[in-house]
C-alpha cells in the first residue's frame, strides 16, 4: 500500500487540522502517535494504559490545537501534553510517594534472557523504580526538564527532585549491576 502525502508540509497540515479537517487530524495523529506512545510508556508500565493516556492526550491536542502558536515545534508541544497526561494518570491511579522509605521496598530485578533487546532491559529496570523516583528520573534524564520545572510539575521541592533523581540513579545502577551479574552467570553455565 502506497502512502500518499496530502499535505506538503507540517504548517499546511496544522492549518487544516486546526480547521477541523478530519483527514488532516488523522494524519497528524498517525505521524506523532508512535513517538507519543513511547513518551507515555516511559511513565506508565502497562502498554495498554499508556495507549489510553496517549489517546486522551490526543483528545487534548485536538481540543487545544487552536491555541498552538507555532513558536516552537509541534512535536514538542504535543510531547509536553503527553508528559502532563501521563503524570496526571499516575496521580489519579496510584499513590505516588516521594520519600526515603521507598528505597527499602523496591523490587529486585527480574531475570531476563539474552535475546531481549537492551532497550527493553533498561525500560524494565526503570519500570521497577518506585513511581516517585521514576517520574523524576524520566522527566530529568529523558525529557530534559530542570529540577525547578520538575518541582513545579509534581508539586514538590527542588531539593526533593534532586534527591529523588540521585536515589533513582543509584537504584538503577544497583539493578543494572545485578542484571549484568545474572547474565554473566547464565553465560558461564
Amino acid at each position: 500500500m502506497k502512502i500518499v502525502s496530502f499535505y506538503k508540509n507540517e504548517k499546511q497540515l496544522l492549518k487544516k487540522a486546526k480547521a477541523n479537517n478530519r483527514q488532516a487530524q488523522q494524519l497528524l495523529y498517525e505521524t506523532y502517535a508512535p513517538k507519543m506512545l513511547s513518551v507515555c510508556r516511559q511513565y506508565i508500565k502497562d502498554v495498554h494504559f499508556a495507549e489510553d493516556v496517549m489517546v486522551n492526550g490526543f483528545v487534548k491536542v485536538f481540543t487545544y490545537l487552536h491555541s498552538f502558536e507555532e513558536r516552537g515545534s509541534l512535536e514538542g508541544w504535543i510531547r509536553k501534553i503527553m508528559v502532563r497526561e501521563s503524570i496526571s494518570y499516575i496521580r489519579k491511579k496510584q499513590f505516588v510517594v516521594f520519600d526515603d522509605e521507598v528505597l527499602d521496598n523496591h523490587q529486585s530485578p527480574l531475570m531476563q534472557t539474552e535475546t531481549e533487546v537492551d532497550v527493553d532491559r533498561v525500560q524494565g529496570v526503570i519500570d521497577r523504580l518506585p513511581e516517585g523516583y521514576k517520574m523524576v528520573f524520566v522527566l530529568y534524564a529523558v525529557e530534559g526538564y530542570k529540577h525547578h520545572e520538575i518541582a513545579d510539575m509534581l508539586n514538590i521541592t527542588e531539593g526533593t527532585s534532586k534527591s529523588q533523581l540521585f536515589k533513582a540513579r543509584k537504584m538503577l545502577q544497583e539493578q543494572l549491576k545485578t542484571l549484568q551479574l545474572v547474565n554473566t552467570k547464565q553465560k558461564t553455565n
